[in-house]
């Protein structure tokens, strides 16, 4: 049986069991096996983390990190890169028997963690060359700059679906812009992340620049969130939980970044070339075991290829290989927990107790016995007024609802609570841009779904929260700007007479 490395707290560059020696076992959700543990830390830790994180910011003046020169900082985060693209298949195998995910797909989510390190590094150290960039004013007996400094420590709670690669999103930027941090991934997904620990430690990184803590939310995620000398924190996860650390923040007056659930549309129009769009519906929801907080998992189908769309997409659905996700071919593995498993049944079941039609899918795949697996769902005769429209499932769980009208499809994608994502497939170019801009959400895509790059933007508005990860906007995340303005002329002031003149 495949076991997890064991690992303890990340604290100040040192592996420390957890001060009340408590551990969380972790589950391969395709066997339903214990196959390890992680340690559980609590408010201790989290004072030790962040004293840890507190004293690299600061010592020797903060010419160890915070005010090095940014070449230096991109250095170690290119040795980190390297050593993930070392390390990939061991990595990958890990994430595959933490969560669940394709090793094909945990394969490719390594060249991202690495190509996200790499980015940041070639962005952060262009920091120091961009610094002191002046500012136009008025009046020439000013002259005035603005500095980007490193806004100090940071708190980054992290999600289970992408465990290394939300950590990556986070850490690089973080690190990149002279932060130091405390990291806490999710309880359910956190092996890699303490393999990142290892990593750190392999390529020298200072002391206390990174401190990975892993744990239970209300344990250990709520002290960073709440914590006096935690900066800023940044959160990707669920918005219930969103709402919790913006309220813990707010007692502190201290910034956070939110990226949280979603229920993205995807509408189809009838122009379109039906298996392309068909294969790309699919990916939208059911890549990553339908757990992705940007599924576009609310199909709006014009009505007019409506059952031949349908027709060919149930058939599409049935080939998807669902398997262990360490067999070669496997496109659907387990989801991650049992918990979360039977929360995807009970939506399912509450789909159809309310009238809708469960038109493929939804059920244990026959050859399955073991493992939280799902079949691909696809879900029809929806009302907009059903908990499968409006809320977030979490899963391989498709929804689909018809339309006559360009603007009927625009009134059923703004039928939500959430603005991450959405899609519009349709091969008349004006008309996707003139739904792209209808929709008001972080990310749209055309003719696709899903594609992610380090280097554009990326969140969402409304109840999917706020501030951009990726690109030079996941950098100014972790930024804090200075404005600097110097008197230059050697005339006085003169707004009050000189005593010495009366």
């Amino acid at each position: 049986m495949a076991t997890i490395p064991y690992r303890q707290l990340f604290i100040n560059g040192e592996w420390r069991e957890p001060v009340l020696k408590k551990r969380i076992p972790v589950i391969n959700p395709a066997t339903e096996v214990a196959i390890g543990d992680i340690p559980a830390a609590t408010a201790e830790d989290v004072d030790l983390a962040v004293e840890a994180a507190r004293n690299a910011l600061t010592r020797n003046k903060g010419r160890d990190w915070a005010r090095a020169p940014s070449a230096v900082r991109a250095k170690y985060l290119r040795a980190i890169a390297a050593k993930i693209t070392e390390r990939k298949s061991e990595l990958a195998k890990l994430e595959v028997l933490d969560c669940g995910k394709p090793l094909d797909e945990a394969a490719w989510d390594m060249d991202d963690v690495a190509g996200c390190f790499d980015y940041y590094a070639d962005l952060g150290e262009k920091l120091d060359a961009k610094q002191k960039a002046p500012v136009s004013l008025p009046m020439e007996t000013f002259k005035s700059y603005v500095l980007k400094e490193p806004i100090g420590v940071v708190g980054l709670i992290t999600p289970w679906n992408y465990p290394l690669l939300m950590a990556a999103w986070k850490v690089a930027p973080a690190l990149a812009a002279g932060c130091t941090a405390v990291l806490k991934p999710s309880e359910l997904c956190s092996v890699t992340c303490l393999e990142l620990a290892d990593i750190c430690r392999e390529v020298g990184l200072p002391a206390g620049v990174l401190n990975i803590l892993t744990g239970w939310g209300p344990e250990a995620g709520a002290p960073i969130a709440s914590h006096p000398h935690v900066d800023k924190v940044a959160f990707t996860g669920s918005t219930e939980t969103g709402r919790k650390i913006m309220t813990a923040a707010a007692q502190l007056i201290k910034p956070v970044s939110l990226e949280l659930g979603g229920k993205s549309p995807i509408i189809v129009f009838d122009d379109v070339d039906i298996d392309k769009a068909v294969e790309w519906t699919l990916f939208g929801c059911f890549w990553t075991n339908g757990q992705i907080c940007s599924a576009t998992s609310r199909l709006i189908l014009h009505k007019n290829i409506a059952k031949e769309f349908l027709d060919r997409m149930v058939t599409w659905a049935k080939n998807i290989k669902v398997s262990d996700p360490l067999e070669e071919g496997c496109r659907l593995g387990p989801v991650v927990s049992e918990g979360q498993y039977e929360k995807i049944k009970k939506c399912i079941a509450t789909a159809k107790s309310e009238g809708a039609t469960i038109l493929s899918g939804g059920s244990r795949p026959k050859h399955l016995e073991k493992g939280y697996f799902i079949e691909p769902a696809i879900i029809t005769d929806v009302d907009t007024s059903m908990q499968i429209w409006r809320e977030e499932v979490f899963g391989p769980v498709l929804c689909v609802k018809e339309f006559s009208s360009e603007d009927e499809a625009i009134e059923l994608a703004n039928d939500t609570h959430y603005g991450l994502a959405g899609a519009v497939l349709s091969n008349d170019r004006d008309r996707c841009q003139r739904v792209t801009e209808a929709i008001p959400a972080g990310i749209i895509w055309i003719n696709c779904s899903q594609p992610c790059f380090c280097q554009a933007p990326w969140g969402g508005n409304k109840r999917s929260g706020f501030g951009r990860e990726l690109g030079e906007w996941g950098l100014d995340n972790y930024l804090s700007v200075k404005q600097v303005t110097e008197y230059t002329s050697s005339d006085p002031w003169g707004w009050y007479p000189s005593p010495s003149k009366l």
